[in-house]
């Protein structure tokens, strides 16, 4: 169980690395990626920072089951890539680094450095099936789908929901199914958010160029119809000044993914998970129209049809969020 003073030690590193985070982000943007092969195993990468479970810096809340190395490949599907990426067996997959535990269970990194997360095994356990390996490059969540339909990338993996809007630039290989949710901090009025209007007059934090950032432009007007005070948003690129904020009071409400929030409201004490409005197939971009999705939606699928797939989300505690079968370009809700 997360005492009090663990969240304490939490939210003091957190401000502690607030200022190192942000010069950070501001490298990153300005590189734009650093590279890493990730194959099964999970290269790790030079000068990781040391991860554990929140507020404690062990590892023991991680789960460590190896769930992938006994995936099998399929040389029916390997078949199915093109001959370039069937010469070559490599990938460029485009994504964003999480450095600590913040992350989970999209992704993070364990005390060696490694990248681990669901989102890290779900990928590693379809390059199996395909025969191929990873070679992971790093940007922003913003420019991750403009370096796939520019070809910096060959696919692009950061919890991406399918909406309308990315569907008429890129295409989508469906892997899971997430939500949009809310956390509270100990502060907060709130009990539960089951529409936008309960945040009317507070301060709500979520990151650029998100499903979040379009559902709280599209509902901003609500508060006003109601006769309310509008809710003003905060927008950022990394989770820990949002968790500092909602520590200090400066934020009421963190607005994002349920896997993540639910991972959080677990392993973080004052905090409190809030409830989810909205859910989202999520999956691998690729080039509109690319000969690369189908390969990759049926590569998903073998996974799913062999028991694999079960394997990693019952690793990650997320029963309940799988698909049944994955789709190229799902009709989208958003």
């Amino acid at each position: 169980m997360t005492t009090v003073g663990r969240s304490g030690r939490k939210l003091a590193r957190i401000a502690a690395t607030t200022t190192a985070a942000a010069a950070a982000l501001s490298l990153l943007a300005a590189c734009g990626s650093s590279a890493s092969t990730d194959t099964a195993g999970s290269a790790a990468k030079p000068g990781a920072s040391s991860a554990g479970s929140p507020g404690t810096g062990s590892t023991a809340a991680i789960p460590t089951e190896d769930v992938v190395s006994g995936v099998q490949a399929d040389p029916k599907l390997e078949a199915e890539l093109p001959a370039s990426v069937r010469s070559s067996g490599t990938l460029i997959l485009g994504t964003t680094q999480s450095p600590g535990t913040a992350g989970l269970p999209h992704g993070g990194e364990n005390a060696a450095g490694q990248a681990i997360g669901l989102d890290v095994d779900l990928r590693n356990a379809v390059a199996k099936v395909l025969g191929i390996s990873w070679n992971v490059q790093y940007g922003t969540f913003p420019t991750v789908i403009p370096g796939v339909q520019n070809g910096k990338y060959d696919v692009g993996q950061d919890n991406f929901g399918v909406t309308k809007a990315r569907e008429q630039v890129v295409s989508f290989s469906t892997y899971l199914n997430d939500g949009q949710s809310f956390l509270g901090g100990s502060g907060s009025t709130l009990t539960s958010v089951t529409t936008l209007t309960d945040l009317c007059g507070l301060t709500v934090a979520t990151s650029p160029g998100s499903t979040f950032q379009q559902i709280l432009t599209a509902g901003a007007s609500k508060c006003a119809a109601a006769g309310k005070k509008p809710y003003t948003v905060q927008y950022f690129t990394d989770s820990a000044p949002i968790f500092l904020g909602l520590a200090n009071g400066k934020v009421d409400i963190y607005f994002g993914p349920t896997l993540s929030l639910k991972y959080e409201a677990a392993h973080i004490a004052g905090t409190r998970y809030l409830g989810q409005i909205s859910a989202t197939p999520v999956g691998f971009v690729t080039a509109k129209d690319s000969p690369l999705s189908k390969p990759l939606t049926d590569a998903v699928n073998e996974l799913i049809a062999n028991g694999d797939y079960a394997k990693i989300f019952a690793k990650w505690g997320v029963p309940g969020t799988g698909v049944s079968s994955s789709q190229v370009n799902p009709i989208p809700t958003l």
